[in-house]
């Protein structure tokens, strides 16, 4: 088990049982991990929305920005892509949006703030890469 508890089956029902993904930090540019991670879960058909206030209005690879996470709810999960010192606000905004999953991405860690959402009765993904987890899980390629 990976420094968030959760058993391979869960991050797998975790994966499969999401459709609507908030990615909080998304970013315009290539070579950031959010701008991969984004096109990733694009391209499993997932039902991506890109949240960065700075680029509210544009697109990003072809999806509308939202300014806020409420902005872009409803959602079933919310993908953090901050430092560790400000996914709590992230993730108490979540919580009180009625998200079902908090995922922090590889390197973030606020175990404060899973402890917050597990307690809500969300599930908290902490320090992992859902593309790393999709291929160590063998799911397939398509949604």
């Amino acid at each position: 088990m990976s420094s968030d508890g959760l058993s391979d089956e869960q991050v797998r029902q975790v994966l499969l049982g999401t459709r609507r993904i908030a990615v909080v930090g998304a970013s315009a540019n290539p070579a950031r991990a959010s701008h991969g991670v984004t096109a990733f879960l694009l391209g499993r058909g997932f039902d991506v929305v890109p949240v960065n206030p700075g680029l509210a209005g544009q697109k990003l690879q072809g999806v509308p920005v939202a300014a806020s996470l409420e902005a872009a709810g409803p959602l079933d999960m919310v993908d953090i892509f901050r430092r560790s010192e400000e996914a709590g606000s992230v993730v108490d905004e979540a919580i009180r949006l009625g998200a079902r999953t908090v995922w922090m991405q590889l390197g973030v860690i606020d175990e404060a703030a899973a402890a917050r959402a597990r307690a809500a009765g969300l599930t908290a993904v902490m320090d992992r890469c859902p593309i790393i987890e999709w291929a160590r899980l063998g799911l397939s390629s398509g949604a």
